[in-house]
């Protein structure tokens, strides 16, 4: 298999500030890609200097064998892109849009009927090609943006944070249309940080602060719990938990998730006898002690935290 997408060394400072910081990888023709990171981590800065818009600082970038620092406008050509904020005209109507976008893309008589007739099925947008953009719900916008995106039929396809502000169940829809895509061969590097769409990816890279923190599938990142436990732990008064959880030596990683927290020991059995006694010292006894599959939350966290812990050459990144 070949590589849709290559990144050696890419790096992008804005004066004294480095937003990207020599990041490295790969991505195979048709792979559904995810790129995942807090918001200001660097992922929409990688998506900018891909797309030809944003020229490296450092390092290169192929798309489609094509490097984009010497052929921007040869990359942009051949690749479909949606941005992070809805990008369509919203006082024109739904067929409109994609006539506009098919004519910027040079599509032409009845290439340009057949693309628009299949953009407004794949869209789900039958009987809606009247109506005005800005009269859509969220849902439907977003999937507009996508058939318009790639009306002309690009190889390669980036989407930038394409389900923020939407709906679950048009999130669930949107993805289904992603998995269509790649099936049909297309390569699909996508922006989240929803990390329960990350699921959806054929694999992952975890950026922090500019740099890249972890890559490979869900669960080959999910090995770096290999030999250790996750608890997940309930108490009355929770930050004075994790307050004392955090100060023992025995527990690896601390962190808070919504009501609990989540714990990571060596031995599970041996944990949970350490954790209760501690708090139980504090008369805040946990209401409950439980061991827990890792998620890709408790992925990112221990990634975030190794990353911190790194020393760093220069100034932090954190460009959107």
């Amino acid at each position: 298999m070949s590589a849709a997408i290559e990144l050696e060394g890419l790096t992008s400072r804005f004066g004294s500030f480095t937003a990207v910081d020599r990041v490295s990888m790969r991505v195979e023709e048709g792979e559904v890609f995810g790129f995942l990171g807090a918001n200001g981590a660097g992922k929409s800065t990688v998506i900018r200097m891909l797309c030809g818009l944003l020229s490296p600082t450092e390092g290169t970038a192929r798309v489609l064998g094509i490097d984009v620092a010497r052929d921007p406008e040869g990359v942009k050509r051949r690749l479909g892109y949606m941005s992070q904020r809805f990008s369509l005209y919203e006082d024109l109507s739904v067929r409109q849009n994609l006539r506009f976008f098919g004519g910027v893309y040079g599509l032409r008589g009845a290439q340009a009927r057949e693309r628009e007739e299949w953009a407004i099925e794949m869209a789900d947008l039958r009987g809606k090609e009247d109506r005005l953009t800005g009269e859509l719900p969220g849902g439907w916008k977003q999937r507009l943006a996508l058939a318009c995106a790639v009306l002309h039929e690009p190889k390669v396809v980036f989407l930038d944070e394409p389900t923020s502000g939407v709906d679950p169940l048009s999130r669930r829809r949107f993805w289904a249309l992603i998995d269509e895509m790649s099936s049909g061969g297309v390569t699909v590097f996508v922006t989240t940080h929803y990390l329960d769409e990350a699921e959806y990816c054929h694999r992952l890279a975890l950026i922090h602060a500019g740099r890249l923190a972890a890559e490979g599938t869900v669960s080959q990142l999910k090995e770096v719990f290999a030999g250790r436990a996750v608890l997940e732990v309930s108490a009355p008064r929770l930050s004075e938990a994790l307050e004392l959880l955090g100060e023992q030596q025995w527990a690896l990683e601390t962190s808070v998730f919504g009501t609990r927290i989540h714990v990571v020991v060596r031995d599970a059995d041996e944990g949970r006898q350490q954790i209760a006694a501690a708090l139980e010292r504090q008369d805040n006894s946990p209401s409950s002690i439980e061991r827990i599959v890792p998620s890709l939350e408790d992925v990112f966290i221990h990634h975030v935290e190794e990353e911190e812990a790194r020393p760093r050459a220069g100034a932090a990144a954190g460009s959107a």
